[in-house]
Formats: structure tokens, sequence, C-alpha cells
């Protein structure tokens, strides 16, 4: 059973260069996905896929503007211009992507909560299924990389550590948003001051 597991975050066409809410040279990250899967038996992908009623919209709230920071619920919430919708291309993964894929686990499909990490919601109320499909295929260490390096990446990263697996960041494999500059490099000092191992693409074989 494969003991190890390769995480590709959110890597659709929104979140790269011409995207809705596109993260700078996001679409770096394809070819280093590309490659470090070939040395995983198993890979799983997270798919940010919201409804088009999405709460953390800033289009649905009305007088709000996109990075405004609201109350969703009960949980601090920035206003995200409109992203991933069901069935758009831009919900899509990248046509680039040709890294073999064992499973899909789609997030933020619950309009009243967004859903940064691959495991959790952002209120911590309702599991993926992630970590109990990881543990039923002997995933006991996972290696993450994906958009973006200050949210989805981080979020998912800190929740596998939390979920008990041993958890790798790729670096080179990132890429951030910086809402506000340096917000990549603060995600990573997080993430390893969490027990993260930040490693580069070109240790992993």
């Amino acid at each position: 059973m494969p003991h190890k597991a390769l995480i590709l975050v959110d890597l659709q066409y929104d979140f790269c260069p011409g995207g809705a809410l596109e993260v700078a040279r996001g679409d770096e990250t394809i070819a280093v996905a590309n490659r470090v899967a070939r040395h995983f038996e198993l890979v799983v992908a997270t798919q940010d896929w919201h409804p088009a009623d999405h709460g953390s919209f800033a289009a649905n709230h009305e007088g709000a503007e996109p990075y405004q920071v609201i109350d969703l619920n009960g949980l601090q919430q920035v206003l995200w211009p409109v992203h991933c919708v069901q069935g758009t291309r831009g919900a899509a993964f990248h046509d680039d992507l040709t890294a073999t894929v064992t499973k899909v686990f789609p997030k933020g499909t619950d309009a009243t909560v967004d859903s940064y990490s691959g495991f959790w919601d952002n209120g911590k109320r309702k599991p993926t299924g992630l970590a109990p499909w990881l543990r039923e295929q002997g995933v006991r260490a996972v290696y993450v990389l994906g958009l973006a390096t200050d949210y989805c990446v981080e979020f998912t990263a800190l929740d596998a550590c939390g979920e008990g697996f041993a958890t790798f960041l790729i670096e080179d494999g990132c890429r951030a948003v910086n809402l506000v500059a340096g917000d990549g490099e603060r995600a990573i000092d997080d993430m390893r001051s969490s027990g993260v191992v930040v490693v580069e693409s070109a240790q992993i074989a």
C-alpha cells in the first residue's frame, strides 16, 4: 500500500493568469505537479467548486467590494471575486495538468461557509472525506503543492498535520496571492512552525 500521497491544491483556471482570481505565475505550478507526480502511486486533487450564490463572493453582498473582510456566519471572511463556479471553465483543472489523479475532492460547495482546506471547511464544521480516504489507502505522509500558498495550500497543509500525517510542502510548486506583501513567506513560516517540512521538487525521487 502506498505510504505517501501527493495533494495537488486547486490547479484550476481561475487561479492561473487570466482567471477570475489569478495568482501571479500560478500556471508555473503545473509543470512542477506533472514532474513530481511520477514519483507517487497516489495523487489526489482538491477542487474549489462553488455554487454561484456562495457567501464568499463580494458580488453576493450588496455594496461590498472584493477583498473586504466581513463576518460570514460567525467566521471572518475575505470577500473574493466570483471564481471557480461549478461547471464553469474557470473551475476546470488546467489542461496542461497531465498527472494521473486518483481521486478529486471538491470543496467550497456549501454556500454558507468557505473552504480553503482540502480536509475541512473553514469552520471545521464538515469534513471533505479526504483524511479517512487517505488512511484507508495506507497513507502516512502527504506532499502538498498548488494554489495558493497563503490560503488553500496553507490550510490544507496545516490540516494534514492536524490529522496526523507527516506533511511536506513542495515550495517551488506553490505561488501566493499576496493580498498583503509577504503573505506567501509568512504562510510558509507558519507552516514550518506547525511541523510542515518545506522541500523543493528536486528533492523528490
